[in-house]
Formats: C-alpha cells, structure tokens, sequence
C-alpha cells in the first residue's frame, strides 16, 4: 500500500513518482502525486482512463501532452485536464528534468498499478518503451481494467489477449496480483446464494394452532 512520501523510480520510463496524497487518506476520492520526468522520460504508451479524471500542472520544465487528436506543449503554471475515456500520453519536451503534479479522482487501484509498472521494470519484464511483455501485459490489462484501457477497441484488445493472460496464470504470474490486500469494491466477492426464505426473519413461519377439542364428562 502507497503512503505520503513514498517514492517510485521507474528504470525503463525515467519517470520517479512521489506520492502526496493516496486512496487510504482521502477515502479513496483522490490520489495525488508528483512526476519527476527525465529529459527522455514518457509514460510508457497511450492509454485512457474509462472513469477517472487525470489532472496535470507542470512545475517546472516542459512536457508535450498528446489528448485525443491534439498536442499541447506545456510549461510552468500550465494545467491540462484529461476527462474519462479520453487518450493521452505525455513525454519531457525538454533538456532537463520536468516536474508535473498530477491527481487522478476517483483513485481506485492507481497506486498499485504504478507500483506493478515499476516492478516489472525494475525485474526486466518490460520492452524498452516501459510497456510489459505480452504475457504480463495480458494479466496487466485485466487486474487493472477499471483504471486502464487500450485507446482503440478495448474489448477486442481484451478478447485477443484473453489466451496470453490464461497462459501467464499456467506460468504463475499471477503472485503478484494475489500478494496484493486491497480488493476494489467493485470486485468484492458475492454473498452465497441461500435458498429461497433463508435467512430471512419472515421465514421462520409459526405453526397454525389447531383449535382444542373439550373433553366429554
């Protein structure tokens, strides 16, 4: 679990992420971090968040954002807002070292997939842009399919890769998401099914009395 002040390098990416704000002390509303970016660094690909807004300043350097069919370059004091559903990307524009503060609402399980990203690429599990191999893609894409999806047809992506993410699970690759001790609400385990009227209080039903009989003296 993320916590204030915790700090993520990613090798492959050269993004290093500092976290200012995470789900467990905002009730899962907000998730606030800050992006240093090295002067080659990007995020590994272009993605779209389905329901969170992704919010971006840049504090100091120059970065060039790519939302939806247009590029934006920005520098200190500018912010760009990413609704739901749309594509983005984002890569230092710069010479140097740029830093962005960025808030992703609501923070579902955000935390763990920059932490699973950085652990992939720091066990050599990742291509030289930062995206996992397929294998790990195909578990990646499925764990975290409220927070990320592919900007162009997102269920035929996920039915295409569903034979990769069944082989990764023959293989054992899904300890890393197992470890894991926070569950999305969304994901929460079903009650068990009872039988019609169990459980409830209604169903404990009295027995009509019959009416007594005299007894004949």
């Amino acid at each position: 679990m993320a916590f204030p002040g915790q700090v993520l390098d990613n090798p492959v990416s050269g993004e290093r992420f500092i976290f200012s704000q995470t789900a467990a002390g905002t009730g899962g509303e907000l998730l606030a971090v800050e992006f240093v970016v090295a002067p080659d660094g990007h995020v590994p690909g272009g993605h779209v968040h389905p329901v969170q807004e992704e919010r971006f300043e840049v504090v100091s350097g120059a970065m060039r954002f790519k939302k939806g069919r247009k590029t934006v370059l920005a520098g200190p004091g500018d912010t760009l807002i990413v609704p739901p559903g749309t594509y983005h990307r984002f890569a230092n524009a710069g010479h140097g070292p740029a830093v962005i503060r960025v808030e992703v609402r609501p923070a579902l399980k955000m935390e763990q997939l920059w932490e699973t990203t950085v652990a992939l690429a720091a066990e050599g599990r990742t291509f030289r842009s930062g995206l996992p191999r397929p294998l790990d893609l195909a578990l990646f894409m499925r764990e975290f399919e409220q927070e990320v999806q592919a900007p162009f047809a997102p269920g035929l992506v996920r039915a295409a890769t569903a034979p990769l993410a069944w082989l990764a699970m023959q293989r054992g690759l899904t300890r890393r998401y197992q470890a894991s001790p926070i569950q999305h609400p969304a994901r929460a385990p079903k009650p068990a099914a009872t039988r019609p009227g169990q459980g409830r209080a209604s169903a404990a039903r009295p027995t009509p009395a019959r009416p007594s009989t005299p007894r004949k003296r």
